[in-house]
């Protein structure tokens, strides 16, 4: 049996100091740690909170995602693909269905697409100039409707290697607007060429050459 939320407290609290602070995570001790463990202290450990407070768009006529769902840089019927700017990395792009789901409630044949989107997304991300590698998140404790995060961690920099490229994100300086505008521009043309959709919320798919090709030989 799991540990219920009291005895998962009470559990990790034995571990902890008098002020109910933990031992600084292993992860500090990393080369890529953003922080030098002298002088850092884990915050104490709250106990639970039952219920947990709800998450924004638990109540699908109060979410701003689904308000937003004409706004971004590439759409399909089910899907958009924000960029998420003021970050310090090169590029943090977003991806969200169109209508209401969480992961879990997204159907079958939407999860099905994400998948596929992932990769492209990601491909495409990491065909950019000096960018080595496209970072995928998905946390969701924020909101109820399913984001998927895609951080892309610029050429060179070891120190800014896995887990901790978002909190590096979040202290480095803010990145080129410019630059990042036209990388996710580059992105979404490379997506519209690779998996279809369009770069607009209203505007028709273009067309594809093979089926005009093939409607004008059969009339």
């Amino acid at each position: 049996m799991a540990l219920q939320p009291d005895e998962f407290y009470d559990h990790a609290v034995a571990a902890a100091d008098s002020a109910r602070r933990l031992p600084l995570a292993r992860m500090t001790g990393w080369e890529i740690s953003p922080f030098e463990p002298d002088g850092l202290r884990v915050a104490p450990l709250r106990p639970p909170v039952l219920p947990e407070p709800a998450r924004h768009g638990e109540d699908p006529s109060d979410c701003n995602d689904c308000r937003n769902r004409d706004e971004g840089i590439w759409f399909d019927d089910h899907w958009r693909l924000a960029q998420i700017t003021g970050v310090g990395v090169p590029l943090v792009l977003m991806l969200y269905p169109r209508d209401h789901y969480d992961m879990a409630d997204l159907p079958d044949e939407l999860a099905a697409e994400l998948g596929l989107l992932n990769t492209r997304i990601v491909r495409h991300m990491q065909a950019l100039p000096h960018v080595s590698r496209a970072h995928v998140y998905r946390i969701g404790d924020g909101a109820a409707h399913l984001h998927i995060w895609f951080f892309a961690r610029p050429e060179g920099q070891a120190q800014l290697y896995g887990s901790w490229l978002v909190v590096w994100d979040d202290l480095l300086p803010e990145y080129p607007a410019d630059v990042a505008e036209a990388d996710a521009a580059i992105v979404a043309d490379a997506l519209v060429a690779s998996y279809g959709g369009r770069r607009s919320a209203t505007s028709e798919p273009p067309a594809d050459p093979g089926r005009l090709d093939q409607t004008a030989m059969t009339h």
